[in-house]
């Protein structure tokens, strides 16, 4: 099987992971970032007319000018209700990422819940499978802040989502009566053990995968446990589990259709479909979608380095599709361990990126830095797979300067290792 490593470094920072975690008992919630509430009466504030007036009059304050205008606002307003205010526009700054500008202009959210609830453009992919397979009504369990019950209502699904945090509960109603989606979901504070899902088409389960300790990869460890998700799915019609994506393909059951999800690129998640097609896997590539299923392919065989060197999505390598991608292209891998797909023609396909190779060098940064001397290679993105040498530490030694750019990759090729140059076809 190949090397699985997080594989593309380059010169650029790498996109943050969000995890998500709302269950685990706390002393107390956080609102807003420098906000801490005890109870609901802090959140209400600003659902009254006052703090919908002070959400207006902050909505685009720069985080350098947040104690002037704290102090101003707060020879009118109570302090706590300025704090409140200033922290939900930070945190709605920083969701229009995941939500968009116009909805995460109009949500609620907690730091928890930027950083945990799902992409709007995932959430909408999966709404969108749950309508085709004529799901009607959905029981979300651990809603969060409800950002997946908000795409299956605009989906035209009825849903009940369930979240046993106060605050997050009443920010969840909050955001479904802000987006006027009320009238298709019903939110309940409430331990997702003890809720009745009989007369609902499906189940959606995404368990909280974080800790005390940071995140959590023992599925064991979710808050509830996969295994009671397993088995609240089994009695459900349908059902759909998210998951973290680096789950072990040995813990799916065998029952399930499994799916690993990117969006531009990056890896988001998994989710375990049931009532759909047992023992399927898939990996979905947004936007689009464009989805590639499991034919049961053995591994690619190896092959010498060919004028082309395809790099496979995210999502199809967690999936352990390369071996599907690499029978599109005709193609071989580099090394056996390697998720590198190699060949001699230029093939269209959507599930990998396809780069032109003009070098293929021994491992030797003299000899890089001397070939890209010569090609005068002043913009160079680094890749890597199979080695430990970190892409800026490499920047730092060749000093790459020219008007030219190019991308090294850091590899192996049949065990050695290897520096292959080229540019994106």
């Amino acid at each position: 099987m190949y090397y699985y490593s997080h594989g593309a470094g380059s010169s650029q920072a790498p996109a943050p992971n969000p995890g998500r975690h709302r269950r685990r008992k706390r002393p107390v919630n956080q609102v807003a970032d420098n906000d801490p509430v005890n109870d609901l009466a802090s959140f209400a504030s600003l659902l009254t007319p006052e703090g919908h007036a002070l959400l207006d009059a902050v909505r685009d304050t720069d985080p350098a000018d947040e104690l002037a205008v704290a102090t101003r606002l707060r020879r009118e307003h109570p302090a706590e209700l300025v704090s409140a205010a200033l922290g939900q526009a930070r945190l709605r700054q920083r969701a229009v990422a995941k939500f968009g500008a116009a909805d995460a202009g109009r949500m609620f959210f907690t730091p928890h819940g930027v950083e945990q609830s799902t992409r709007a453009s995932v959430a909408a992919h999966r709404a969108g499978r749950m309508k085709e397979l004529g799901v009607s009504s959905v029981a979300d369990l651990c809603c969060g802040i409800g950002g997946d019950a908000l795409a299956l209502a605009r989906a035209g699904i009825r849903v009940l989502a369930v979240d046993r945090d106060p605050v997050t509960a009443a920010v969840a109603r909050a955001n479904v009566a802000s987006l006027g989606l009320a009238g298709l979901v019903e939110v309940r504070e409430a331990d997702v053990t003890e809720v009745d899902t009989t007369g609902y088409d499906a189940v959606f389960v995404d368990p909280a995968r974080r800790g005390g300790r940071g995140r959590v990869f023992d599925p064991e460890a979710y808050s509830p446990p996969l295994s009671w998700a397993v088995e609240a799915a089994r009695k459900a019609p349908r059902a759909a589990l998210k998951i973290a994506p680096g789950i072990p393909h040995e813990a799916v059951p065998d029952e399930a259709e499994a799916e690993w999800i990117s969006d531009g690129g990056d890896v988001k998640e998994a989710v375990l479909w049931f009532g759909t097609q047992p023992g399927a896997v898939r990996a979905t590539l947004l936007p689009g979608p464009r989805s590639l299923l499991s034919r049961g392919l053995p591994d690619p065989r190896v092959r010498p380095v060919g004028r082309y060197l395809y790099e496979p999505d995210g999502a199809v390598i967690r999936a352990h599709l390369v071996a599907e991608v690499a029978d599109q292209l005709d193609g071989g891998l580099v090394d056996a361990t390697i998720a590198y797909v190699t060949a001699d023609e230029l093939r269209p396909t959507a599930y990998a990126t396809a780069y032109e190779i003009t070098d293929q060098l021994p491992f030797n940064l003299k000899k890089l830095k001397a070939l890209l001397r010569e090609r005068e290679v002043g913009t160079l993105t680094v890749k890597k797979r199979g080695s430990a040498v970190e892409p800026e530490e490499l920047r730092r030694k060749v000093k790459p300067q020219g008007p030219n750019s190019a991308t090294v990759f850091l590899t192996r090729v049949a065990g050695a290792p290897t520096m292959l140059v080229g540019r994106p076809a």
